[in-house]
């Protein structure tokens, strides 16, 4: 860095260069001290000194910062941005990054307008459900408003799943509702083999996730009876119909005391 005993012709001070690009004297000394934007100059008496090239690359940072880029990003990057084709390059994969953030944001602002209804209807406050219905949520899984109807009982079973089974078990449920769906489109009747298969899988894991206890059984057909949403419904008859079928070809009655 260049010493100067004055302020010569085309040097600005720290605090020239601060009101000339709106920024304040403590952000241009914290960019000195992280190496992003160092003075040219300096005076004897300590004072940094900042050139036209200081300004234009001040821009730069002003930019980059505006699109997204952080500090270090800025730092590791803008030394080899020389051509428009690195330019684009790197605005290209900024946009990509900038997308991703904004789906993720999107997906977090949904859990939040979820989890908030479903809160509105608990009675108390209950975190250990609020971090249950948002586990389910980022796993995208669709019966995350039972978590509310849990009590004790429940709460300490389905708990009581190591994390990696307590997965399995969610995505084949939620594979299943899937496949209802796809069912309903094509017609696929719950009587047909593909409903009975589907009857078969459905009813191992109720068993698994249940492990046979009758009394959270009925628990749990008392609680989806109290979902109101159409699209739940729809399933909850397509099963209905085809474990009704299934029973009756097993000679079974589940339900029975």
């Amino acid at each position: 860095m260049e010493k100067h005993r004055a302020i010569p012709a085309g040097y600005m001070t720290v605090g020239e260069i601060a009101k000339k690009m709106n920024v304040t004297v403590r952000t241009l000394q914290y960019y000195d001290k992280e190496g992003v934007l160092s003075p040219s100059a300096e005076s004897e008496g300590g004072r940094r000194l900042y050139t036209q090239k200081d300004i234009v690359k001040l821009h730069q940072i002003q930019s980059m910062k505006y699109l997204g880029f952080s500090l270090e990003d800025i730092k590791t990057r803008i030394p080899s941005i020389e051509t428009p084709e690195e330019v684009s390059a790197l605005l290209a994969e900024q946009a990509k990054g900038i997308r991703e953030k904004i789906k993720s944001l999107k997906d977090v602002l949904v859990s939040i307008e979820k989890l908030n209804a479903e809160v509105s209807q608990m009675k108390t406050v209950a975190w250990d459900k609020y971090a249950n219905i948002i586990v389910l949520l980022q796993a995208k899984n669709d019966s995350y408003w039972v978590v509310k109807h849990f009590d004790d009982k429940m709460s300490d079973h389905f708990y009581s799943f190591d994390e990696e089974r307590a997965y399995a078990l969610m995505n084949a449920q939620q594979n299943m509702y899937k496949k209802i769906d796809v069912f309903q489109k094509k017609g696929i009747l719950p009587k047909s083999e593909q409903g009975q298969a589907f009857a078969k899988e459905f009813w191992d894991v109720t068993m698994e996730i249940t492990n046979g206890d009758k009394e959270m059984l009925f628990k749990l057909i008392e609680i989806a009876d109290k979902e109101k949403n159409s699209e739940w419904k729809s399933r909850e008859d397509f099963i209905g119909d085809a474990l009704t079928a299934y029973f009756e070809k097993q000679g079974i009655n589940p339900f029975e005391e």
